[in-house]
């Protein structure tokens, strides 16, 4: 019974010295020193000599501008403990009283005391870096490390030259230190990444620089892959191809980082250099399963990017496909891509929900079979049976909890509605996952809730809003010329001024994919003058400069529209996009 009382008291003495810790830190932020001073002596008479309760309570004193009595605790503690950090305390708090001979005087003893003793220098370089004696901190490290070679700083040191300014050195130090402790690789590159989303872009040339550098200097191919890390920053996967395939002639095991870098590249819609990639990943595998990851990518943007022509070969490839590779678990995802590709390019619904009936009859996990439902219902969809697939939809939520895949099911079930025109039940569901933990399907869920808001104010009858989901149900269908129609009908016979801007961004959209470039700038020109302070004015510029700049090779048009989403819409999707591209055409990245 003795050892739980002893025990219970234990823990409470912890409690409630750390509750009391608490509030003098809370006192301390709000400028209560006073206060914050006596809770952190209390607390120093009973944990005699630590260190931060001792640097608190000088600071407390010197806030107070109480700089006597800060001295004297400073030389009291000198005398009992001989704790070489006391030095730099002492000369910052003559310094604060603009005494900088007595300042440097006990800052060199500081110093001093590392050149007797280096270990010294943990202490004393880290209490000149919280007083912002930059220099200061870098002679201690550099002192201890002239005495002591077995002792190593650079890391230190290079975040102490960035903050003096010294970029070139900081990144020639840090370089230093990731390749002699190649363990802490992923520090450095999560230190340098920090500098690389600064405003200014010369951080990245200075790096890109110096990692070339060390790349013709030593043929180490740890410097291939800092370098592959770096273009994979800037978003350059092409570069970044470059260095993993001089990597893989070195290494053949570091195949992985290829497939990693085409997964990367496909998921930032990079097509081509992503099929790049995927080439070479057929030709230089034999894992089926891999394989199979390349195989699929390049058939799905085959069929992005294919001509009606080109169905039947497309088709054909995919059945080969599966004879190969059979009808099972392991190749279920190209089940579902042949499923979609039945019912929205051949215009085949029925093969399309007769490939998917097949494949859930396969054993499948709950994920797997949330999978083919989910691509079953965006067919019965297609196929204008709304209430199917809404029951699909909701089997899929009830199976899945508050799981990722539970809520795209209820977004699309939000879609499912506002194509029917169920504009109130559509908007009970959006309203619930524009909080979504997805940012992908908040966006969505944000975008078609404020649509239905928008034209709901101006129009009760909502006549306009269901003449454009209509329209974009046929868009949904895959049945563009009609969709295009129903757009340019609502352009002209609706003068619903809310859902003007919209509808000129959807059919720049579709001329845009129809690679009809000029009609597309005209329908986004028509946004970014008439509707400027609209929702989608920013797209409208995006996308006007995209089309400048990559397909029209117009750089002088589509640096202001860039330009534009820059300065006065930071909180676009497109900001971070636009921003590179900007600075690309500027110059930056050579410069």
């Amino acid at each position: 019974m003795k050892k739980v009382f002893a025990l219970i008291a234990f823990m409470w003495s912890v409690a409630v010295f750390a509750q009391n810790e608490q509030l003098a830190q809370n006192y301390f932020e709000k400028g209560e020193f006073e206060k914050a001073l006596v809770i952190y002596q209390d607390l120093d008479a009973r944990h005699q000599n630590n260190t931060f309760f001792i640097q608190k309570i000088i600071a407390c004193y010197q806030q107070l501008q109480q700089y006597g009595e800060a001295e004297k605790l400073i030389n009291e503690k000198l005398k009992s403990t001989e704790k070489p950090y006391l030095y730099v305390e002492l000369g910052y708090n003559y310094q604060l009283q603009d005494d900088k001979e007595k300042a440097e005087k006990n800052y060199n003893k500081a110093i001093e005391t590392v050149a007797q003793n280096p270990s010294n220098v943990y202490a004393v370089a880290s209490t000149f870096e919280q007083k912002v004696q930059v220099e200061k901190a870098l002679e201690a490290y550099e002192t201890a490390t002239s005495i002591n070679k077995s002792l190593n700083f650079d890391y230190q040191m290079a975040l102490l030259q960035g903050q003096l300014g010294n970029i070139d050195l900081m990144i020639e130090r840090l370089l230093s230190y990731s390749y002699n402790n190649k363990q802490s690789l992923p520090v450095v590159q999560n230190q340098l990444s920090r500098f690389m989303n600064e405003e200014s872009n010369t951080f990245n040339t200075s790096l890109r620089k110096a990692l070339l550098v060390n790349t013709q200097k030593n043929q180490d191919i740890f410097w291939n892959h800092f370098l592959s890390w770096f273009y994979v920053q800037e978003k350059d996967y092409s570069k970044a191809f470059i260095q993993e395939k001089a990597i893989f002639k070195r290494d053949p095991d570091t195949f992985n980082n290829i497939v990693i870098l085409a997964r990367v590249a496909a998921d930032e819609n990079e097509t081509e250099i992503a099929r790049e990639i995927y080439g070479f990943v057929l030709e230089n595998t034999t894992d089926p399963d891999l394989l199979l990851q390349a195989h699929e990518y390049l058939i799905t943007a085959d069929i992005k990017d294919g001509t009606e022509k080109e169905y039947p070969a497309i088709e054909q490839r995919i059945n080969n496909l599966l004879t190969e590779y059979g009808t099972g678990p392991t190749t279920l995802d190209l089940q579902i891509l042949k499923a979609d590709f039945e019912a929205f390019h051949l215009k085949n619904t029925q093969a399309g929900i007769n490939t998917l009936n097949t494949t859930l009859d396969q054993q499948l996990n709950r994920y797997q079979k949330a999978k083919v439902k989910m691509k079953l219902s965006d067919i019965l969809l297609l196929d204008e049976k709304f209430n199917q697939a809404i029951i699909y939809y909701a089997q899929i939520e009830d199976d899945l909890k508050n799981d990722a895949v539970a809520h795209e099911a209820s977004l699309k079930v939000a879609k499912a509605s506002y194509f029917k025109g169920d504009f109130e039940w559509a908007q009970k569901q959006l309203k619930v996952l524009k909080s979504s933990s997805s940012q992908l399907i908040a966006n969505d869920a944000l975008e078609l809730y404020l649509l239905i808001i928008d034209n709901t104010v101006e129009d009760s009858t909502q006549t306009a809003l269901k003449k454009f989901a209509r329209a974009d149900f046929k868009l949904y269908q895959n049945k563009k010329t009609e969709a295009l129609d129903a757009y340019k009908d609502i352009l002209a016979n609706d003068k619903t001024q809310s859902i003007q801007d919209v509808t000129l961004l959807r059919i720049g959209r579709l001329y845009e994919e129809q690679k009809q470039y000029d009609l597309a700038l005209q329908y986004y020109k028509q946004i970014i003058d008439n509707y400027a302070d609209g929702i989608y004015v920013d797209e409208a510029l995006f996308y006007s400069a995209e089309i400048y700049n990559k397909q029209l090779e117009d750089t002088g048009k589509a640096m202001p529209l860039y330009e534009k989403v820059i300065f006065n819409h930071q909180d676009s999707i497109h900001f971070v996009e636009a921003r590179k591209q900007y600075r690309q055409l500027r110059g930056d990245a050579n410069s």
